[in-house]
């Protein structure tokens, strides 16, 4: 038996690096210099995906200039990473500072949206981290406050922009490689207790992230990622949630936490599936096994973001099947240029790194699908 195991296990190395041996390897991203600079501060630090927005913006040409949070723990990182940022004392004093372009926030999920509209009332443009708006009410008060002040108000919906192989499925759809889109499938694994990164949950989570009205129910959180990803691939401008449904199986301690939830969504020009979940592995590795798959009328497209399961550690996998061939394409050396591009709108008064319409309807049909979702058990 040790003998017959060893050889498969040869045989999957084999198997392997015969599969890297085919593969296409996206060339190095060029590296520019930004063509823009602008100061921006942080206001709110209550999930670690602060520090990924942060890295974007700077990769942009941003230069941090202060900061402030309420968490202690928080906090102590902040010092330790961004020594020439001021720490500020309040919100105001983040809110109110002249110099100020933009501000980004990762504070508790349902507060972001009130954050967002100071800001944009003090004249800066706003980034927040998902899900950037949690209700139906604060989304109308967006909305007016935009028609008001003529600023921005982004959401990182990082699953997409800020990975590589996203970006690039992106780029081949738009090059018509597999026909017109028909219907995304995203499958959407995360983990409660991660082990390292900065995607929130190296150590024990806080008391937010259990209730729904603090952190917005699972539909509208790691969900709004997924549904970003609907209507920037299909390209639909109009969509509506055909069913939803949560449920929590394991975290009975927990009653307003949701670990499970699923969607169908469609649009007028394609067609969405959304699977959520808190239900990882410690044995992948990493936080979530996400997927997306696109199906067009002309081929198909796989992405493995974060893992190549039982292959390779490595994530940035992109799998396309035409009318010719299928091909793999390692994508981990292609561009991520949501940074550069939103700097230039701030600059500019332009939307090209998000379309600010796409933007906030992710965002109201997440809190749709949340407000509308059956509230499912199991039992045994």
């Amino acid at each position: 038996m040790t003998k017959r195991r060893e050889f498969l296990e040869s045989m999957g190395a084999m198997l392997a690096l015969a599969a890297d041996a085919k593969a296409e390897i996206l060339p190095p991203a060029p590296q520019e210099t930004p063509k823009h600079h602008i100061r921006f501060a942080v206001c709110g630090i209550s999930h670690d995906h602060i520090h990924g927005m942060i890295g974007a913006v700077t990769r942009g040409g941003g230069e941090l200039i202060a900061w402030w949070g309420e968490e202690a723990d928080k906090r102590a990182e902040f010092l330790r990473r961004y020594q020439n940022a001021k720490a500020a004392r309040s919100r105001d004093e983040v809110l109110h500072d002249p110099s100020i372009q933009l501000i980004l926030s990762s504070q508790v999920a349902n507060q972001r949206a009130g954050i967002g509209v100071r800001a944009m009332q003090a004249g800066k443009d706003f980034l927040s981290d998902k899900p950037g708006i949690t209700t139906l009410e604060d989304l109308a008060l967006v909305r007016r406050t935009i028609r008001e002040t003529q600023r921005i108000y982004a959401i990182m919906y990082s699953e997409r922009l800020e990975v590589k192989a996203a970006v690039h499925a992106g780029e081949l759809i738009r090059q018509g490689a597999i026909g017109k889109v028909i219907q995304t499938v995203n499958i959407a694994p995360h983990q409660v207790i991660q082990r390292a990164g900065d995607n929130g949950g190296g150590v024990s989570r806080p008391a937010w992230f259990w209730e729904d009205v603090q952190y917005g129910g699972i539909l509208c959180d790691i969900g709004s990622h997924q549904i970003d990803q609907f209507l920037f691939y299909t390209g639909s401008t109009s969509a509506e949630v055909v069913a939803a449904q949560i449920a929590n199986v394991r975290h009975p301690d927990h009653p307003h936490f949701q670990d499970f939830g699923d969607m169908m969504l469609k649009g007028d020009k394609g067609f969405g599936y959304i699977r959520l979940d808190w239900f990882t592995p410690d044995g992948l590795g990493t936080w979530g096994d996400g997927r997306l798959f696109v199906l067009g009328t002309d081929g198909y497209i796989e992405v493995r973001k974060y893992a190549d399961v039982a292959v390779s550690p490595k994530g940035n996998n992109l799998f396309i099947v035409d009318g010719k061939r299928a091909r793999y394409i390692d994508c981990n050396n292609g561009p991520l240029p949501f940074g550069p591009q939103f700097v230039s709108d701030v600059v500019n008064r332009t939307h090209k790194a998000q379309d600010q319409v796409q933007c906030l309807l992710a965002a109201e049909l997440s809190i749709r699908a949340q407000l509308s979702a059956r509230r499912a058990t199991i039992t045994g």
